[in-house]
């Protein structure tokens, strides 16, 4: 049932989480693992205290159906609970189009929730074999690239996009991570460089500093025909 999705938080109008779309991002409770440069840490329990209900998040959005094109389902990680599929169902319903924010935490949860959505922005988080140094969750690695292989396969509009802590990860290994989704298919790729004022690991450096890296970020723009720096 789609009245047990736990939402934790809200933002009622954005112009970058769905690309091309007036949307309200839907911040579902609870994730599986522990990034260490995760910026929104209050969601990874399975129960928040600011958790909205999910009547108020129907209210709300019969009065915005009028303004809003999407609805995006981010987290934490929306696709581990069960009553994702039905809440977009409703969403749907109501004349949204659905945007899902994922990392493909568990690939057959991750799959199934794909025929519910419009859109895909997918976390890649390393390289298979580097994922547990930022997840700190062992298989991770190969959960996250399953998925990533379930997204390329369905034909739903997505974009790939990689978090980048500079202590975390160095730009030898993001290139190869691009050279990588390349192989794959990918066509439209971010890397979003890290807010690091609030981190779920307080012993991260406070500062993510890197050199601006032309060279790297001109090769990723070849690599793809849709590129993009954040942040």
């Amino acid at each position: 049932m789609s009245r047990m999705l736990r939402v934790g938080g809200m933002v009622p109008l954005t112009t970058i989480d769905y690309p091309g779309q007036l949307a309200c991002v839907l911040f579902c409770q609870g994730c599986a693992w522990r990034c260490r440069y995760c910026h929104n840490p209050q969601l990874i329990p399975p129960r928040g205290s600011e958790e909205v209900d999910w009547r108020r998040v129907l209210a709300f959005l019969q009065r915005r159906q009028d303004l809003l094109d999407a609805v995006v389902f981010s987290g934490g990680e929306p696709t581990l609970q069960d009553g994702l599929l039905g809440a977009m169902d409703e969403v749907r319903d109501m004349g949204f189009r659905i945007g899902l924010h994922s990392a493909g935490i568990k690939p057959a949860a991750f799959a199934k929730a794909l025929t519910g959505a419009d859109w895909v922005g997918f976390d890649v988080k390393a390289l298979p074999e580097d994922c547990q140094a930022i997840t700190r969750v062992e298989g991770s690695g190969a959960a996250n690239w399953r998925s990533l292989e379930h997204l390329l396969a369905s034909g739903v509009d997505y974009e790939c996009r990689t978090t980048v802590h500079w202590h975390l990860f160095e730009p030898a290994r993001l290139l190869i991570l691009a050279k990588r989704l390349n192989a794959l298919g990918v066509k439209r790729f971010a890397v979003q460089l890290v807010r690091t004022e609030r981190m779920f690991d307080p012993l991260l450096p406070s500062v993510s500093a890197q050199a601006l890296l032309p060279e790297l970020w001109e090769a990723m723009r070849e690599l793809f025909p849709a590129f993009v720096l954040r942040g």
